[in-house]
């Protein structure tokens, strides 16, 4: 019993330690479980809602309330570890090493052990507990300062796409000035944020499920409008354009595919069935990419003149994300924005 309680503090301390300090994208299975157990619970609750809003709004905190419970459940493993360590060493029966265990853990200090082997695992036992608290608070302004810059560029996005936003409204707003050779900044900042979605959405995989404050926002449909905004230019515009739109077109295939195979492959994530099936992020048809041709046309944007080659090139170009995009916004429950 003893070597089981130690077992299962290390495993713990381990899990706790891979998932906030390492710098690597780690899947842990003690958050990975915790995370499903909670998201099937409000998974179950948003079903019941007829609407998107309200659906929505119950989503909205899973990813809060996720957070605040993977320390619970560390101190509980803790505090089960620590349980089996006093019994082994004679504290007494398993009511009072439970109780002693608590004691210790919360830092209570109305227990003391028996022994001077029982008062060290109690010592040490407070001492975990206060790291992992202290742990879990310290990384808390790290996560929402993520957040933050994420929101940012999201809200930006739909000053520019419109709102409804689309990757067609994106490039009339581009091309406002009769070209797209002005946009290198604007694309640069938008390669930044792709760079910035990989590290942290890998590391911190909790803030794919952080909803936008607004209901018709998300993270992952803005990485979408971004992503089929560069395919539609380098497909269909035949116009000197921004060599920075490349660059930001591989960075977010990059980022989106890197997230989709953490969920996927390595954190064994399904998505959720609350999206309609009609959800516009799906693979768009042939008719909706020509009537967005036609309205680049209307809006004086110079085209590839054979519409069934731009459609080709489009296609490829969109085989690269179309299936990490469309399963992150199954798995975040994403709004329907219309994507190209």
């Amino acid at each position: 019993m003893l070597l089981a309680g130690i077992a299962l503090v290390i495993y713990t301390l381990a899990a706790a330690i891979r998932a906030f300090v390492m710098p690597r994208n780690e899947s842990v299975l003690l958050s990975n479980l915790v995370f499903r157990g909670i998201r099937f619970v409000f998974h179950l609750v948003a079903a019941t809602g007829r609407t998107y809003a309200r659906r929505d709004w119950v989503l909205a905190l899973y990813a809060p309330v996720a957070l605040v419970a993977l320390p619970v459940a560390w101190l509980a493993l803790i505090a089960l570890g620590y349980m089996g360590m006093y019994w082994a060493v004679g504290e007494g029966s398993w009511a009072f090493c439970y109780k002693l265990s608590s004691n210790s853990l919360l830092t209570l200090g109305s227990m003391e052990a028996n022994s001077l082997v029982g008062a060290f695992l109690s010592y040490s036992e407070a001492t975990w507990g206060l790291l992992l608290m202290t742990l879990l608070i310290s990384y808390l302004p790290t996560i929402y300062q993520a957040f933050s810059r994420r929101e940012l560029i999201v809200a930006q996005l739909e000053l520019r796409a419109g709102a409804p936003s689309s990757a067609t409204n994106l490039i009339v707003w581009l091309n406002r000035g009769g070209t797209l050779l002005n946009d290198d900044t604007q694309w640069r900042i938008w390669e930044e944020w792709f760079v910035q979605i990989d590290e942290t959405h890998t590391s911190l995989p909790v803030l794919s499920f952080f909803r936008s404050p607004q209901p018709g926002r998300s993270w992952i449909a803005a990485a979408g409008i971004l992503l089929d905004a560069a395919a539609l230019i380098i497909s269909a515009v035949d116009q000197p354009r921004s060599n920075q739109i490349e660059l930001s077109f591989k960075a977010g295939c990059l980022a989106v595919n890197r997230v989709y195979r953490f969920f996927e492959e390595r954190a064994h994530s399904k998505p959720s069935e609350l999206l309609e099936p009609t959800n516009s992020l799906e693979e768009p048809s042939r008719q909706e990419f020509f009537n967005a041709y036609k309205c680049l046309q209307e809006h004086n944007v110079k085209l590839n003149p054979d519409r069934e080659v731009a459609w080709r090139r489009y296609h490829a170009l969109r085989g690269r994300y179309n299936e990490a995009v469309t399963f992150l916004a199954k798995i975040v429950t994403a709004p329907e924005v219309k994507t190209v």
